[in-house]
């Protein structure tokens, strides 16, 4: 448990300061739970404005901010004081974990056209516009018949706009096994699309 003894009025403001961070990061890495909460209340609002300013969404930002007090209490260990204080430690996963936020908007939303990317990319021609609409109604289908599990997997991600990590946290599902629900679930929606378009040629000729 830390106790904040310090005499109020001792030593320049700068001194107190660094004094009171070298406490914290002693308290964090002793898994002291008040330490941490405190670390919480001193750079949560830092982590938070860097995150909003990085992804123009508050509440994204409050997911990003969460992920990044996660982190660095179950990565405590890896924080060493010789290395750099413990805001400067802080600042770097919430870097690390904003570049993830983005790199996931990115993908997201890609999953649903990808289909009708690859299409495009075969150098189908114009009468073909409509198998857009085929895909998407193929997918919601295909998407009802998968396993629950992965069916939850790829619904959070497409509707809940959630990265596989915050499915991970939220489910209680382990990350690996996220990501490979994911990867079998969009394997099984991707060739639900191919057979409808195969199926659609055949009926066509």
């Amino acid at each position: 448990m830390i106790t904040d003894t310090r005499p109020a009025d001792v030593g320049p403001p700068a001194a107190r300061e660094e004094s009171h961070e070298d406490q914290l990061a002693r308290g964090l890495c002793a898994s002291d739970e008040e330490a941490f909460a405190a670390v919480y209340r001193r750079w949560g609002p830092l982590v938070h404005t860097m995150a909003t300013r990085s992804l123009g969404d508050s509440h994204e930002a409050e997911d990003v901010t969460q992920q990044v007090f996660l982190g660095a209490w179950r990565g405590r260990a890896g924080f060493h004081p010789d290395r750099g204080p413990l805001g400067a430690w802080l600042v770097g996963i919430a870097r690390r974990k904003i570049v993830d936020a983005l790199a996931a908007r990115t993908k997201r939303g890609v999953l649903l056209d990808a289909a009708a990317r690859d299409h495009d990319a075969r150098g189908c021609d114009r009468r073909r516009a409509p198998d857009d609409v085929l895909d998407r109604v193929l997918l919601v289908d295909e998407l009802s018949r998968l396993p629950r599990q992965q069916r939850e997997v790829l619904c959070l991600a497409f509707y809940g706009d959630l990265t596989q990590a915050q499915i991970a946290e939220r489910t209680g599902i382990p990350l690996g096994t996220v990501k490979s629900h994911a990867r079998r679930g969009l394997l099984r929606l991707h060739e639900a699309i191919e057979r409808g378009r195969a199926d659609e040629t055949a009926t066509d000729d």
